[in-house]
């Protein structure tokens, strides 16, 4: 199962926007616009790397979800690795 890694915390500047929230990655200098639970991942996976089925866990603790989706947790992690906010190590 791969792992996954965001940078550090302070590689990252998350501005929260109502219901959406800016994340400003220093290192290439692009703004991304992020829906939740993007930030809370980014959070969880700041300089270290997890599973998918470690993040829903985490997400589920600290959130109370009843019922999480490890196809979506993955899916969206597959998504930020695209965008270069989260590597698969």
């Amino acid at each position: 199962m791969p792992r996954y890694r965001a940078p550090a915390a302070d590689a990252l500047c998350i501005v929260p926007l109502d219901d959406l929230s800016a994340v400003y990655h220093r290192a290439s200098g692009q703004t991304h616009v992020v829906a939740p639970p993007v930030p809370e991942m980014l959070a969880l996976l700041a300089g270290r790397a997890m599973t998918a089925r470690e993040v829903l866990a985490a997400l589920a603790a600290a959130y109370d979800l009843p019922d999480g989706d490890e196809a979506a947790v993955v899916a969206r992690l597959d998504e930020l690795v695209g965008t270069g906010l989260v590597e698969r190590v």
